[in-house]
Formats: structure tokens, sequence, C-alpha cells
């Protein structure tokens, strides 16, 4: 892969070795560092440690992006054993959301709870809204296959918005959605886009 070159990974922070979703993130986030994609993630526990401790059992390299509010009072917080390549931290969690975004050439989804929902969302809409020069969206495991089609079935949601997502059971399956995705997007994307700007952080292929 030479479109992609870092993933960003979410998921539920609660959960530990030996629970699915952990064991799962830990192998992908390997795998992804296997080939040589950066592992990028809210450091955190739960998904977030697998993530960048499967990265870190393969050699890779990892960034952490941490919420550290002042006032908020549901939150599960940095996991402080985490220590990432690159670290930053954010006060609020929509500023840490888009950080995550920026970061991130691509988007893998675990379960988890509102955080991941509204992670999901902001990611779903930005790729509908730059569909062509769009970062893909993996959603891992089978359970994201009724969440869509209710979607589509009960919602009025556009053909495009359908086609950015990819829905995979296996850190193998991630890696080919990858590919998959890199195939696609060097077919449809245009070549060159005029003055892109800030935007660019949001594209694939436009992030410094």
């Amino acid at each position: 892969m030479h479109i992609i070159k870092s993933v960003t990974i979410f998921g539920s922070a609660v959960g530990s070795g030996g629970d699915h979703d952990f064991n799962q993130a830990f192998l992908t986030a390997k795998k992804l560092a296997e080939y040589d994609l950066t592992v990028v993630d809210g450091g955190g526990p739960g998904v977030m440690f697998a993530g960048i401790k499967g990265a870190e059992e393969a050699g890779g390299k990892t960034v952490a992006v941490y919420l550290e509010p002042d006032y908020a009072t549901a939150i599960q917080g940095k996991e402080n054993s985490i220590v990432a390549d690159e670290m930053y931290s954010e006060k609020n969690y929509i500023d840490r959301t888009q950080r995550l975004m920026e970061l991130g050439d691509a988007y893998v989804f675990f379960n988890g709870g509102t955080g991941t929902i509204s992670e999901f969302a902001m990611c779903w809409v930005v790729a509908r809204l730059y569909f062509g020069f769009h970062k893909p969206i993996i959603l891992f495991g089978s359970f994201w296959r009724e969440i869509v089609e209710t979607f589509v079935k009960t919602m009025r949601i556009r053909p495009e918005e359908v086609r950015v997502l990819k829905i995979v059971e296996t850190p193998d399956e991630v890696i080919q959605a990858l590919e998959d995705f890199e195939d696609m997007i060097e077919q449809d994307r245009k070549i060159h886009i005029e003055n892109p700007g800030r935007e660019r952080h949001l594209m694939l292929g436009y992030r410094d």
C-alpha cells in the first residue's frame, strides 16, 4: 500500500485480554504494523490499549491522542501504561475526534458505546462529503451488517454513503479491504485539487 500510510482504530474503552474485541483489535493492529502502517488511536483502555500494544508487538509506529478534559466526569481517561511514538492531548471531545480523523488515512471501527457511535457518524459524513477523495471506513464485526441495513432501510441514505463502508470479520480482511479501497481510489479519484487548504487533512492523499 502506498496511498494509505496510517490507520485510526476506534472502539470501546471497556475490555481487556480475553475479551473478543480487545483480542481482535490487538491482532488487527499487529497486522497493520506488519504492513508498515502506523496505528493511531485514543490512547485509552480497551480497544485503544489493544491497538497500541498490538502495533508495538510487531515493532510498528504508534500515535495516541488522549482526551484530558478539565471538567468531564464520565470518562475512562488516559491509559497510563501506554507510551506511543507520538502523543497528543486534547481538552475536548470534538477536537480529539477531529485529530484522530486527521491523523488516519483510513478508519477501523470495533464495537463500542456512544463515543464510538459519534466517531463513526463524524467519519461517515465526512467520507460522504469528500466521496472520491474519502478516507475508507472499515467496520469490524458481523453485527455491523444489521446496523447498516437498518440505516439503509429506515433513513435517507445515499448509495455513495454505503460505498465508503466495508464490513469485515478478521484482521486479514482488514488488510484486504484497505488494498481494495486503494485500488478503487486510484481508479476513481481525480489527480489534482486546486488549493485544498485545511480540508486536505480530511481527504485521502492530502495530509501533510
